[in-house]
């Protein structure tokens, strides 16, 4: 983005938040939010504090989510709900869509004239809607990256709202969806302008649904149990951005706020896998590439690319027990007598090489299989089929437990592979106060 754009929402967003007075005496580095994994759905959800007087909210976490999306149809009561007129400058800068000049229904939250009008977009059921702009006082908890620190208050934390029937698929009891993405008016983005700290998120999904992993919103420490600092194991790549829109089919005239890298090539055990390189680029259409997700439970990949994959690592496994496969994976073996590593089952690494090949995002046994029922464990990547909208989607189950940097400064992505290697996890950072 443009520097005058930055200039233009951070204006806007002190205008928002100038009647904060928390922030007088604390000042926060950093802001966190707990990630809790919904088993039954596969989904990360976290919590916000929302209103006034607050309500706790619960949201589905979409890493590439332009915004956050809250139904705004059932029960939403605020005395500090605010909408965002069309000609204000975070509507400008939202890349918004058109203005509700009229709105048909009494005024209230999600219906106000002359309002910033937006469509939504739910990744869980690839469904489009619209819904109008608005702002709301949240609370969130800082940290100093090592445990929790007070709350601090935001007056003004720009949404959109949405209908009641955009909740279709998303975690039992969401009001809607945390959009971390490459956007002006994503978390990542407004936490940042509200506190003056770089715009750069940490994201570490625990894989136990009993105990919350932590998304950190500020530059690191980034410390866990046993005073593990894990920043120091991080290695980069440069975030690629995909010129055409990703999310549903009305998104194309403006860039994609998902994130995208340079996947170069596969290997397997050290065996490179024979791939239809054209599909690692983006084209001009917007197709191809690498991006991560966390709506995406397993990753998913073009056929071919999952075709080939499938076979080296089926020939690099040819020593152990193949048994019949469980949709929606294709290749099963038997974890009988397979025993397990410090990084889970003893099969092969699959190298993910990234823009120089002296920098792989490694995926052990714990990420690359799911055990998906007694003694029986499948290859945790899925046929996306012919000509889909992104040739690889690095999925939830392959990021559990490493360590993630979003640098939007930098425009890098830090990864860490799996912190079973430095004995700790995602679940071990310390949610209790430090003050």
């Amino acid at each position: 983005m443009a520097s005058s754009s930055n200039l233009l929402f951070l204006s806007f967003f002190l205008f928002l938040t100038s009647s904060q007075t928390h922030s007088k005496t604390f000042q926060p580095k950093a802001l966190l939010l707990p990630v809790t994994k919904d088993s039954s759905l596969l989904q990360y959800t976290t919590q916000i504090k929302q209103r006034t007087p607050l309500v706790p909210i619960k949201l589905t976490i979409d890493v590439g989510g332009q915004f956050m999306w809250v139904d705004c149809d059932k029960g939403y009561v605020s005395s500090s709900y605010r909408p965002v007129p069309c000609d204000s400058k975070i509507c400008k800068i939202s890349r918004a869509g058109a203005c509700l000049l009229v709105c048909p229904s009494p005024p209230g939250p999600g219906c106000n004239n002359n309002t910033c009008y937006h469509l939504l977009y739910n990744p869980l059921i690839d469904t489009t809607d619209s819904g109008v702009m608005a702002a709301d006082a949240v609370l969130v908890q800082s940290t100093d990256g090592r445990s929790s620190g007070p709350a601090v208050s935001i007056p003004g934390l720009v949404f959109t709202c949405s209908s009641h029937s955009l909740l279709k698929g998303l975690s039992s009891g969401a009001k809607g969806i945390a959009g971390l993405g490459r956007s002006l008016v994503s978390l990542p983005s407004l936490f940042a302008s509200a506190f003056k700290f770089q715009r750069i998120f940490a994201m570490c999904l625990s894989s136990s649904s009993q105990s919350n992993g932590v998304i950190i919103f500020g530059d690191g420490p980034y410390q866990f149990q046993f005073e593990k600092e894990v920043s120091e194991y991080l290695m980069y790549t440069p975030l690629i951005l995909n010129l055409k829109g990703t999310a549903g089919e009305y998104s194309e005239d403006n860039p994609s706020t998902d994130y995208f890298i340079r996947l170069t090539s596969i290997k397997i055990n050290g065996r490179a896998v024979q791939l239809n390189a054209s599909l690692l680029n983006i084209d001009k259409e917007g197709n191809g590439g690498t991006k991560i997700s966390t709506v995406n439970p397993y990753t998913v990949m073009e056929r071919s690319i999952f075709k080939a994959v499938l076979e080296v690592f089926a020939e690099e496994t040819k020593g152990m027990t193949r048994v019949p496969s469980v949709k929606p994976f294709q290749y099963c073996i038997s974890s009988k007598n397979l025993g397990s590593t410090r990084v889970g089952p003893p099969v092969p690494a699959i190298d993910l090489v990234l823009h120089d090949k002296s920098v792989s995002w490694t995926i052990f046994g714990a990420n690359s299989m799911v055990q998906v029922k007694n003694d029986v464990l499948c290859l945790g990547f899925v046929d996306s089929g012919l000509n889909p909208r992104t040739s690889v989607v690095i999925g939830g189950h392959q990021l559990e437990d490493n360590l993630l940097q979003f640098d939007l400064v930098k425009r890098r992505l830090g990864f860490t592979s799996s912190l079973l290697f430095m004995q700790t996890t995602c679940a071990n950072f310390n949610f209790t106060s430090s003050v």
